[in-house]
């Protein structure tokens, strides 16, 4: 089960023993679930119904795998489709540019791995911001993850959504920590509010040991903060003006985190 712990932050797997009592139907019901697999006891029923209840909203994902300029491995996109597949996020938009083609013959409509995968093609280069407006219509209206093609991770990707809609902020931005924080855009924490963002594309010295891992949860109201028409921008120039009214929260994570750009 995932539970939040008193600092607010979220910890999967952990497990409490609790007892309860039942009306005998239903513990009737709860031994008809048990099939020794899928199910593996009373208790696992349980704990499998409670866990369908609780299940997040977020049923959509997009993953950025253009616009950087770099091939990315589809091996790579593979794990971060098989971490939201646990998430029960099984709706996926992947924007493609110069390994377009390469990841749609791999991909295809997604049936193989689990999923339903539409694309979204850069006719020209648009920036991260530029190319997650094109998938607009796909999310319809509902909030979503992002997260960019070259991460790996074993962060499970249902613990940032489940922070996002405890906090109920417009945005939420998974952070960790890294050997050269330099290389990576920085950013401030005050409680579980972002205070600042020190973009990588800025020069500067080390400002906080936090970086931004190309893992996000959105409002679709940010796309209010989007320009109007299509052209290549930063998502992250969005984020800096929405940290700076105090509408982003950040998801500190200490699992394993690799951007393969920078190896």
């Amino acid at each position: 089960m995932t539970i939040i712990n008193q600092s607010g932050t979220i910890s999967s797997m952990r497990r409490s023993r609790i007892t309860i009592t039942l009306k005998q139907q239903l513990v009737t019901d709860l031994d008809q679930l048990v099939d020794g697999e899928k199910i593996r006891n009373r208790s696992h029923a349980i704990e499998y119904i409670v866990d369908r209840f609780f299940q997040p909203t977020i049923k959509k994902a997009v993953i950025m795998a253009g616009g950087r300029g770099t091939e990315i491995s589809p091996s790579v996109i593979e794990s971060q489709i098989a971490n939201l597949k646990k998430s029960h996020i099984d709706e996926i938009v992947i924007c493609t540019g110069v390994s377009g083609d390469k990841i749609r013959r791999y991909f295809g409509t997604g049936e193989k791995f689990g999923v339903r995968i539409n694309y979204s093609g850069e006719k020209k280069p648009l920036q991260t911001g530029g190319a997650l407006l094109k998938t607009k219509n796909f999310l319809d209206n509902k909030p979503f993850l992002v997260i960019y093609g070259d991460v790996i991770t074993n962060l499970p990707f249902i613990d940032v959504v489940n922070f996002h809609e405890q906090q109920k902020a417009l945005a939420t931005i998974a952070l960790t920590t890294v050997e050269k924080p330099e290389e990576f855009g920085q950013l401030k924490l005050h409680g579980i509010t972002l205070v600042n963002f020190y973009q990588k594309n800025k020069t500067q010295p080390v400002k906080s040991n936090l970086i931004n891992c190309g893992i996000y949860v959105f409002q679709p109201e940010i796309f209010d903060y989007f320009p109007h028409r299509e052209k290549p921008f930063l998502l992250e120039d969005i984020i800096e003006l929405l940290i700076q009214k105090k509408k982003v929260n950040g998801f500190v994570f200490e699992e394993k985190w690799i951007d393969v750009g920078k190896t």
